[in-house]
C-alpha cells in the first residue's frame, strides 16, 4: 500500500483519543502525550519539563485499529520499527492507545 496522507477526520479523532487517554491514564498536564503529524506518520511525543520527547511513530494505513509502530531509540537518535524486545511492547496492538500504554512503560 502506498504512503497516504492522514486525513483531517482521522487527526481530530486521533487528537480526541490522545486526549481522552491523558486524562485516563497521566492526570498531570505536565508530562502529556502530544501529538505531531507529517505525511503518513503519528507521532506521539511527551511533554515534559517545557518540551516535547520522541516517544514513538505510527504510519496509518486508512485504518484506526491497524497502524504500523515505531519506538523512538534514543541509543540511535531514530524511530525503529524493527525493535521489539523493549518494556511495553507487548501493549503494542495496532492502536493509538496500545502505542501510548508502550511508551509509557518504554519510557516512564
Amino acid at each position: 500500500m502506498s504512503a497516504q496522507k492522514i486525513p483531517e477526520e482521522v487527526r481530530e479523532q486521533v487528537d480526541e483519543i490522545v486526549a481522552a487517554f491523558n486524562r485516563k491514564f497521566i492526570k498531570d498536564s505536565y508530562h502529556d502525550y502530544v501529538t505531531r503529524y507529517k505525511g503518513s506518520y503519528l507521532y506521539l511525543d511527551r511533554f515534559e519539563y517545557g518540551h516535547a520527547d520522541p516517544i514513538c511513530r505510527l504510519k496509518y494505513t486508512g485504518k484506526m485499529d491497524e497502524w504500523e509502530f515505531a519506538i523512538y531509540r534514543y541509543s540511535g537518535d531514530r524511530y525503529d520499527p524493527d525493535e521489539w524486545f523493549f518494556p511495553g511492547s507487548e501493549y503494542v496492538d495496532g492502536t493509538i492507545e496500545g502505542a501510548m500504554k508502550a511508551g509509557l512503560e518504554a519510557y516512564p
